[in-house]
């Protein structure tokens, strides 16, 4: 056993773990596929993080590891938790600590313990931070029933307005042959069954993907509005509306802290980021929030100075 500890982030989109050293050196990361039961399955899920552990592992040449923190997307449940430990039992000491997502992105931003993250990846939410605790939530309520500005929420707006002229039901805009161009699908105007091809096409193509892949064409509402689209633009401001709406739900007086912008819609689109929360430093990396949080359960202060040594390794390994 070492002073060598984990960080884990999985999410619905891929998992990363980080063996992280208590001087704050970051020796070895990994990458692995979903992370998420409920994308993922409770089976792949837990595979998925023990490859990506094993590869950081590996990478570092640790050993067996003296603790660990994982921040898993969708791992409230018993079982799930059960599997992950018994999945790592021979590369780490300890049993893991679970902790939030959340958390995690807001550590990749910042080392102070009270603040704000505002997360829009495929899903979205807004945390208050106190005393390096997760103290109030806003949405994160999943796909189905929240998650408002968030890739999903981008992705299904994007299908939703791009078929829409399809069948007469909306304005024209490009989000059309952005979405059949990503769809792979041409223009087929010979009805079936009072539809187009197209749109048959189109729809066939759409339900037979998981829900949460409608999150892969969110992009495209930027590009859209970029090329100046009406419909485009007024999709964007409902999702900037809906966020700050988030934000402002967990904001209060006695909180004065830093904001972190993180999740992939906010990391990749900057002027997105500036524009709902004006101000904050975004986090591009959720994998350094990971570190931070092995080492604050371990007991070591993370302060400014160990934070730099965090995200500053953790760029050098990426860059290979």
């Amino acid at each position: 056993m070492n002073d060598n500890y984990l960080g884990l982030d999985a999410g619905g989109t891929s998992t990363r773990a980080v063996v992280v050293s208590s001087d704050g050196h970051c020796g070895g990361i990994g990458k692995a596929g979903s992370g998420n039961p409920t994308s993922a399955g409770i089976d792949a899920a837990t595979t998925a993080i023990r490859d990506a552990v094993t590869q950081a592992v590996t990478s570092a040449n640790a050993g067996r590891l003296a603790g660990a923190a994982l921040a898993v997307a969708g791992a409230g449940g018993a079982g799930h938790r059960a599997a992950i430990v018994a999945a790592l039992s021979d590369l780490v000491a300890v049993e893991p600590v679970f902790d939030f997502d959340v958390l995690a992105a807001y550590f990749s931003g910042t080392a102070a313990p009270d603040g704000y993250v505002l997360l829009s990846g495929t899903g979205a939410s807004a945390v208050r931070v106190e005393d390096g605790r997760l103290a109030g939530i806003s949405d994160g309520l999943g796909w189905l029933l929240g998650d408002v500005g968030s890739g999903f929420w981008l992705g299904r707006e994007v299908v939703r307005a791009g078929l829409a002229p399809l069948d007469g039901r909306g304005a024209a805009t490009l989000l059309t042959g952005l979405l059949l161009d990503r769809l792979g699908i041409t223009r087929d105007e010979r009805p079936q069954g009072g539809r187009t091809g197209t749109l048959v096409a189109a729809t066939a193509a759409l339900y037979a993907m998981p829900p949460l892949r409608l999150a892969d064409f969110a992009s495209l509402v930027f590009t859209a509005a970029g090329a100046g689209d009406e419909v485009a633009a007024g999709i964007l401001d409902q999702a900037a509306a809906g966020l700050r709406e988030t934000l402002a739900a967990v904001r209060t007086p006695d909180v004065e802290g830093p904001l972190v912008a993180a999740g992939s819609v906010l990391a990749r689109q900057p002027e997105f980021a500036a524009r709902v929360a004006p101000g904050a430093v975004v986090a591009t990396d959720g994998l350094a929030g990971a570190a931070v949080l092995a080492l604050r359960h371990a007991g070591v202060l993370v302060d400014d100075a160990v934070y730099r040594r965090v995200t500053s390794s953790l760029a050098q390994l990426t860059e290979v």
